[in-house]
């Protein structure tokens, strides 16, 4: 999403990584997004003059896509930048649609490709948990869960054949950063993103579950620890706990809040702490942040929980996996002990995984419309 819920510069990349990626390799591309009328802000207000609206014309503008993006309000014939008229055309003779999460309405596009971002999540909801995810409507099923269907991961595959994507970087937009202005470890993250889920005995929860094990890591080592954490105000045990083991919290709406501000708090950082959801860690389903791709290809150093994605990608110089606070101690010793040669590393594993060129060549070619 970029405008369903706006200024969260992190996920305005993750859909932007792909737009620009896919223009990159020289194809037609065409953005729409659908937002609920409950999604708008402020209450009540119509979608054109909703700051869902703003914010997504100020992204597209910047990036030029003006001309070639829509918010669409579902079940309605209301848009904000295209028209519906325009928007009906696009998906009508579209070689191949990437269909985020399953939100759109898949039109007459020939080849249409569900897009899991969230792996473990999407099948258990569509599995177990009685949620309609639309897989039906598609032709293709892509996830960013490496080891989705494979041995080690229990996650169900809902009778689907799914093709395993890396998170495209586009790496012009993300060259190696120069100095230093948050010498800490970082990151952004929600607390909470959703509810979480049990199946067959395991808790698939949030970041919340993953970091309150890891609550005393600041206390453990004299690195420091900065995270720009969108937490409810009401969450007073969680941030008195974190408050009271070291932790220096950001408002990630100030650092974070669009993706120039993202950006620059990621090539700004010394390296990242990459926490991930618990249910991701559970599951061992092999997701890798696109977040942590982007410090990778600024040449910082990313110290990661370990998802299953270590039996993918190359570990130990610039990309370091953890399982316990002990893990994480050892692997920022390991990044200070030589820090110039942990980033060359870390930009050398962005070009070599996650160049937007690759990744989504290949993706092209997996859906056949390489």
């Amino acid at each position: 999403m970029i405008a369903a819920d706006p200024h969260q510069g992190g996920a305005t990349w993750a859909v932007l990584q792909y737009l620009l990626g896919f223009r990159r390799l020289g194809h037609d591309v065409y953005f729409v997004e659908p937002v609920p009328a409950r999604s708008l802000r402020p209450e009540g207000v119509s979608l054109k003059d909703s700051v869902n609206a703003k914010y997504f014309m100020q992204v597209v503008s910047r990036f030029n896509f003006r001309g070639r993006a829509a918010l669409i309000m579902p079940c309605t014939r209301q848009t904000a930048g295209m028209s519906y008229e325009q928007v009906q055309e696009v998906a009508d003779r579209a070689d191949v649609l990437f269909n985020v999460s399953g939100m759109l309405v898949t039109g007459g596009a020939r080849r249409r490709a569900y897009l899991d971002l969230d792996p473990a999540f999407v099948q258990l909801w569509h599995s177990s948990q009685g949620v309609d995810m639309r897989l039906d409507d598609h032709t293709h099923f892509v996830t960013v869960g490496l080891n989705i269907g494979r041995p080690g991961c229990d996650v169900p595959t809902c009778g689907r054949q799914w093709i395993h994507t890396l998170p495209p970087v586009v790496l012009e937009q993300w060259s190696p950063a120069g100095d230093v202005r948050y010498k800490r470890l970082t990151t952004v993250a929600n607390w909470r993103g959703y509810g979480s889920i049990e199946h067959n005995g395991v808790h698939y929860g949030q970041k919340a579950h993953s970091l309150r094990k890891l609550i005393e890591l600041p206390k453990m080592t004299r690195e420091r620890f900065t995270v720009a954490l969108n937490i409810h105000k009401d969450e007073t045990r969680d941030l008195e706990a974190l408050n009271r083991n070291g932790w220096n919290l950001l408002d990630p709406a100030e650092v974070a809040g669009n993706p120039d501000r993202y950006r620059d708090f990621v090539r700004s950082s010394k390296a990242e702490f990459g926490l991930a959801k618990s249910g991701y860690v559970n599951s061992r389903c092999g997701w890798f942040s696109d977040r942590s791709a982007c410090y990778l290809a600024s040449g910082r150093p990313v110290v990661a929980q370990d998802t299953g994605w270590s039996e993918h990608l190359a570990t130990g110089k610039g990309l370091l996996a953890f399982n316990s606070a002990e893990d994480v101690v050892a692997a920022v010793d390991e990044i200070n002990s030589d820090y110039a040669r942990h980033s060359a590393a870390a930009a050398q594993i962005a070009r070599e995984y996650f160049d937007s060129d690759v990744v989504l060549s290949r993706l092209l070619e997996a859906v056949g419309a390489g």
